[in-house]
């Protein structure tokens, strides 16, 4: 078996048949998707029935609830394929996915793992906006890691190192990524950990691979949709409701109040510390990036009346001298520059801030509420 998708879901039944569709629909028959039903209460069973002549479909169901991180790592048990993909039941794989990679993986002598570019889409009422939103590219890559060709194993380490700074140079969902089974089994242990499964795996792999490839090919749309993670994320009230969502509690000595994306980062860092001692010796993570990127969110709330300015001052009283003096480098950040810059901008808060809703650059906006479906289906983009 060359390709294995999983598709672990939890009541994502509303999306389930275009990802569905999205996998199967491909005229490539050397893979196998693996639909993990997290004991869904809602028309999974039925939108997978749909599917069931295809027999490159395995579908599985939990008896109870487990957490998202559980599931993955069921779904990953299943599976066979020499490489594997995580999706999520709000995305999409782009017509010729199986073909182009395959292609990249003879051309390239079978590396540990391929990263490619991707479209992003923020379904209507995702985040607290009434229509979508989507971004050409999800993420851009740096074009020294596209000119690099084969990636080399102390490129690849470095990129974890800048994770520990704060400084994401890969973006840390599943999708735009696939990794080898033989890279997958260099991980002691589980390879999807709380508190988020993602990104501690692709760090992992990252630290246990050989050789990488950054494709310049298109093949995804990754989803927002008023049930994904994302969506907990990027609302201003409600990340306890995206705790409860993956099942995680995390805090540590020295946390701030503000972005729980950026506090549980600080918490998977140290997990990766833990578990990676020999590859990660003497690198520490970084209080000043932890402080700044929360300073950033902070602003970000002010500038959309989620926290007032007294709010705001309180917060900047929780931190230490020591971090105060840390924040002077941030007069040389341009992305603090324009933070301070945008916190005396009279916000609109008809539109989306690209700023605070972090790296996705929300370059078009798509008015009406079915055209999710209308994109992927018609295959515009």
């Amino acid at each position: 078996m060359k390709f294995s998708v999983l598709l672990p879901t939890r009541n994502g039944g509303k999306y389930l048949e275009s990802s569905i569709e999205s996998v199967l629909s491909q005229d490539y028959q050397d893979m196998e998707l693996i639909v993990f039903d997290n004991a869904n209460t809602d028309n999974t069973a039925e939108v997978v029935n749909s599917f069931f002549n295809d027999k490159r479909l395995k579908y599985y169901r939990t008896e109870r609830v487990v957490s998202v991180t559980d599931n993955w790592n069921n779904a990953l048990k299943k599976s066979s394929g020499d490489y594997v993909l995580m999706m999520g039941d709000d995305d999409f794989l782009l017509p010729g996915y199986f073909d182009t990679l395959d292609k990249t993986i003879t051309e390239n002598d079978s590396p540990d793992g391929i990263s490619y570019f991707g479209y992003s889409f923020i379904y209507p009422d995702a985040v607290d906006n009434s229509v979508g939103y989507y971004s050409d590219p999800h993420y851009d890559y740096e074009k020294r890691l596209i000119d690099s060709g084969k990636t080399t194993k102390n490129q690849l380490k470095s990129i974890v190192y800048d994770m520990f700074k704060f400084k994401n140079r890969v973006p840390l969902n599943t999708l735009p990524h696939i990794w080898s089974r033989k890279v997958i089994n260099r991980v002691d242990g589980e390879l999807f950990r709380p508190p988020y499964p993602d990104h501690f795996a692709l760090n992992a792999i990252f630290l246990k691979a050989n050789s990488w490839v950054f494709s310049e090919e298109k093949l995804y749309i990754i989803g927002v949709t008023p049930k994904s993670y994302g969506h907990y994320v990027f609302s201003d009230n409600d990340q306890k409701g995206g705790e409860d969502y993956l099942g995680i509690s995390g805090d540590f000595p020295g946390q701030l109040p503000g972005s729980a994306l950026i506090n549980n980062m600080y918490v998977w860092l140290q997990l990766l510390k833990n578990n990676f001692p020999n590859y990660l010796d003497g690198v520490q993570i970084s209080r000043n990036g932890y402080v700044r990127h929360q300073l950033h969110y902070w602003i970000s709330q002010y500038r959309h009346g989620s926290i007032d300015l007294k709010d705001l001052f309180h917060r900047l009283g929780l931190l230490t001298l020591k971090d105060k003096l840390g924040l002077i480098s941030a007069v040389w950040d341009k992305r603090s520059i324009l933070a301070l810059y945008a916190m005396f901008k009279t916000p609109n808060p008809s539109k989306i801030d690209t700023f605070y809703y972090g790296p996705q650059q929300l370059k078009g906006i798509l008015t009406s509420s079915d055209l999710y479906n209308k994109v992927i289906r018609k295959k515009i983009l």
